[in-house]
């Protein structure tokens, strides 16, 4: 399969796949696509409320949607924590091009995600049991997707960005 010159960026909730996108496309001058902000786009609503609305399937299906929308050429692709679920979306983002694999432990991942409440899957009795067990079901799940893993759990969000690019510079793709 060949593959495409994006940037693709996946991992769980609060590694800062958003973040470190912004940074890419800032440093790159490679305009960004963020699945969540188009599915969010396309509905009108915050992703917690396309949950409650609609439901996690119409959710996935509204992902796979907007990942076919991404051109095929040099971009900053920033997916949603569950991406990797369909193994559809892993042969679109494999297709675009290199995917990054962020990741953090779990200590840091929970500080990080209990800062915001708009994270529906974690609306549950025990967010925390909750976030352990889709870590667990998601992460081989990522690493089976990525080229390449890089953990943020200590590392800034210009630091990440410095690895990633410089990771992928032997490939040549057009960026910088």
């Amino acid at each position: 399969m060949e593959r495409g010159e994006a940037i693709v960026l996946i991992g769980f909730m609060g590694t800062g796949k958003s973040s470190i996108g912004r940074h890419l496309a800032r440093r790159t001058s490679l305009p960004r696509y963020d699945t969540d902000e188009m599915v969010s786009a396309r509905y009108g609503l915050r992703i917690a409320e396309i949950f409650v609305q609609f439901g996690e399937s119409d959710f996935r299906g509204a992902e796979t949607d907007a990942l076919s929308q991404i051109p095929e050429q040099p971009v900053i692709v920033v997916t949603g924590g569950g991406i990797v679920l369909r193994s559809e979306n892993v042969a679109i983002l494999h297709r675009l091009g290199r995917i990054v694999n962020l990741a953090a432990d779990e200590e840091t991942l929970f500080a990080r995600v209990s800062r915001r409440a708009a994270r529906p899957l974690l609306q549950t009795a025990n967010p925390r049991e909750t976030l352990s067990a889709m870590l667990k079901q998601r992460e081989p799940l990522y690493r089976a997707a990525a080229d390449f893993t890089i953990d943020t759990s200590v590392l800034r969000h210009d630091e990440v960005a410095d690895i990633i690019l410089r990771q992928l510079q032997p490939l040549r793709l057009h960026f910088e």
